[in-house]
């Protein structure tokens, strides 16, 4: 099952600047388009936990 589109729309970074979000179906990840974050998708459901995505400004030299 895929994500719900109108659920897709809604979904924001939950790092202050709260960014919109890209679905990579295929990689069951929602990547943030400001800071480059990447959420995981787990089974079905966006994990939007800071302490648990990848990437982002604190994963950058």
């Amino acid at each position: 099952m895929a994500l719900d589109p109108q659920l897709l729309e809604i979904l924001a970074c939950p790092d202050t600047h709260h960014a919109p979000l890209d679905y990579d179906p295929q990689a069951q990840t929602l990547t943030c388009t400001e800071c480059g974050r990447v959420f995981e998708v787990r089974d079905d459901v966006p994990v939007l936990l800071l302490d648990e995505a990848r990437g982002g400004p604190e994963a950058q030299p």
